[in-house]
């Protein structure tokens, strides 16, 4: 017997599956719906093929509903409300709580490098060797 790759066997599963419709489901705040988006399904005790068609849709939520927008339609109030905007490398940056006094600023001055204060069992501080990262290679 022939050794049958996935992608082949996805190929042939494709138009063999019956079409449903209401198989996918998302939760909203408290309310549940319905996504109206065709599935291919074919299932068995060990297996499962699930095949949605390739595409993005932008929807409407009305009331107990989701409704597929039309492509002519005016989105620029949902790309207004759906767009937001994420801070961009807030990686490393820190607000500052103000200053340090004198004596704490002293006191961490004397931690030798490659070493953090970290705390043992019983609550008192110590000397922990810092964790070193690098960068992975590609």
């Amino acid at each position: 017997m022939e050794m049958k790759t996935v992608q082949n066997v996805k190929n042939s599963l494709k138009f063999k599956a019956a079409e449903k419709e209401g198989v996918l489901s998302i939760k909203l705040g408290v309310k549940k719906y319905t996504v109206p988006v065709k599935a291919r399904l074919i299932s068995s005790d060990q297996f499962l093929f699930l095949s949605f068609p390739a595409s993005s849709e932008l929807y409407r939520i009305d009331k107990k509903s989701l409704n597929v927008m039309d492509r002519d339609e005016d989105a620029s109030e949902a790309y207004e409300k759906l767009s937001v905007v994420r801070p961009r490398g807030t990686r490393g940056r820190r607000a500052s709580s103000g200053p340090m006094p004198d004596e704490l600023a002293k006191a961490l001055s004397n931690v030798p490098n490659g070493f953090k204060i970290g705390y043992g069992p019983d609550g008192s501080p110590r000397l922990v060797k810092s964790r070193t990262r690098r960068k992975k290679s590609a």
